[in-house]
């Protein structure tokens, strides 16, 4: 069974602050927002985890800030 979609509304100052924080320019809101839903949890959860895939994250910006 295909997975059920929806549509959201944003204000577009959101959705610049979601695009700035994209790792990739193809990754899509979907990707996005479930990365920060599990970072959420895991800061509940874990919050030295949480740090952990804060670091991760930016790491991966500044890489893709160098190309």
């Amino acid at each position: 069974m295909a997975a059920s979609i929806t549509t959201i509304k944003l204000q577009k100052k959101t959705k610049k602050r979601l695009e700035k924080i994209r790792t990739h320019s193809r990754e899509s809101y979907e990707e996005l927002l479930q990365k920060l839903l599990d970072l959420l949890n895991s800061l509940r959860a874990d919050p030295d985890q949480a740090y952990d895939q804060l670091r991760k994250i930016e790491k991966q910006h500044r890489e893709l800030r160098k190309e």
